[in-house]
């Protein structure tokens, strides 16, 4: 089979292009070296809807943020992909950093964001009540929100899945041929995948893919963030989200609550050379150590439930690196940093338009299945075990298998039964939080295990 169009990197862009894309009369496949969905830069982020206020204005990512902000958002509230609008105060400690939140009220404007407020001390403090002393001013970002990282790559997917997409997970590409005749043959460790049009999104290895068509116009370096997930006794802490001023290598290390009731202190930003690098290192933990008690002194008098790191796809550009090669009917999306998650249907919507400034034909599907309704993983609504008329239908919905993290044997089934089901722990643990909580798996891990070796055994060979 060859398809109409093949898309490299099932990570929350890669998704959300093929949810775009197969909305139109076309074979699309969904790649992936993976064995799920949202494995690579999108798995482990600071989990912020971004609206962009600090963005360089005038460029793609820019654009796209604001646009995807948007898009995201009411994406979330008609599929239940956790999202809380908790906003977010940007906190000045130096008399430098105090003079330089004029410059960054400006350039909120420049793109398009009007809510900034310029705060005294004394309002950064009646804001964030537990802040460290030594404060001398702030801005608020008052649309900043908070939202579940992985929720929104499986919506997309299951939603392309939905509409007709081939998901093709552990397949990684390893060679490429662009033939003459109109069509890419992808080499994979699970054989050749045909294409008429190749989209890369492959994200860190990006870089890579884009060198075997030919190509040499970004390098992608891996930049590892490492966090600290403190439990959730400390949420009534932190109500909002606490930026320090931005870097040159970006936000620096923030304070955030999470959608599933934590709190969160990071990220690092180490450029690596390693994109298999995602361990966590002591020299991190001291790192945020010495900048959380400076931040948050109080915060440290909880317990860290865990810490974790991802990988920043950062490339040797100062935007966004989306372009489109007619001859090759190639299109890459590259560069596309920690701000991926928000402006990822933006990305979608830009690559559409591309594709058919490129000459495809696009036409649009007469049915199409509606946005899936996701399971709830966040706790700004009821869980299944609060539920009384889920249990009441379903039992196994009142049939506790995570204690720590209350989720039940009815979510866990769902997950491995789904469009886009969970094949293992890790996938599991994504769709339900299943072993995120205190104890990390200790107590509930054999249960959970036990629960995906008895659907393995049932299901269909």
């Amino acid at each position: 089979m060859t398809y109409d169009i093949t898309i490299v990197g099932a990570g929350v862009v890669g998704t959300a292009i093929a949810r775009a894309l197969s909305r139109y009369d076309l074979n699309v496949a969904l790649l992936d070296a993976a064995n799920d969905v949202g494995q690579g830069t999108s798995k482990a982020n600071t989990a912020i809807l971004h609206t962009g206020f600090d963005a360089k204005p005038g460029t793609l990512e820019s654009r796209l943020v604001r646009r995807g902000y948007q898009l995201l958002a009411d994406y979330a509230a008609r599929t239940g992909i956790p999202l809380e609008r908790t906003g977010a105060v940007l906190v000045a400690w130096t008399e430098e950093e105090l003079a330089n939140l004029p410059a960054l009220q400006d350039k909120a404007v420049a793109n398009g964001y009007e809510n900034c407020q310029r705060l005294t001390a004394e309002e950064v403090y009646a804001a964030v009540p537990d802040l460290g002393p030594g404060a001398l001013g702030g801005l608020s970002v008052p649309d900043e929100s908070i939202i579940c990282p992985w929720t929104p790559s499986i919506a997309y997917a299951t939603e392309a899945v939905d509409n007709g997409a081939t998901l093709l997970l552990e397949h990684e590409v390893r060679a490429v041929d662009v033939h003459p005749g109109g069509t890419t043959t992808l080499h994979t460790t699970q054989g050749p995948v045909t294409t008429r049009w190749l989209i890369n999104a492959a994200g860190l290895g990006a870089d890579v893919l884009d060198r075997a068509l030919g190509h040499d116009r970004f390098t992608v370096t891996p930049r590892r963030g490492e966090l600290l997930v403190f439990d959730k006794l400390a949420r009534p802490l932190v109500n909002k989200i606490v930026l320090p001023v931005p870097s040159k290598l970006g936000k620096g290390v923030l304070v955030s609550p999470t959608v599933y009731g934590n709190v969160m202190l990071g990220p690092t930003a180490e450029d690596l050379d390693d994109k298999t690098a995602t361990g966590t290192s002591e020299g991190g933990f001291e790192f945020l150590r010495t900048k959380g008690e400076k931040l948050m002194p109080v915060l440290f008098e909880e317990e860290v439930t865990t810490a974790y790191a991802g990988l920043r796809a950062a490339i040797d550009h100062g935007d966004y690196l989306i372009d489109t090669d007619p001859d090759q009917r190639y299109l890459l999306v590259g560069g596309i940093r920690s701000t991926g998650l928000t402006s990822s249907m933006a990305i979608a919507e830009h690559v559409e338009s591309l594709l058919q400034d490129a000459g495809l034909t696009m036409t649009a599907k007469v049915e199409v299945a509606d946005p899936p309704l996701m399971p709830n993983i966040g706790e700004h609504a009821p869980r299944p075990y609060e539920r009384g008329d889920l249990i009441a239908q379903d039992p196994a919905f009142g049939e506790i298998v995570c204690f720590c993290e209350r989720v039940t044997a009815g979510e866990i089934r769902d997950a491995l039964t789904a469009t886009v089901p969970a094949v293992d722990r890790a996938g599991v643990s994504k769709r339900t939080r299943a072993t995120n909580g205190r104890c990390q798996g200790f107590y509930c891990g054999a249960n959970v295990d036990a629960c995906i070796t008895k659907h393995l055994q049932g299901a269909p060979r």
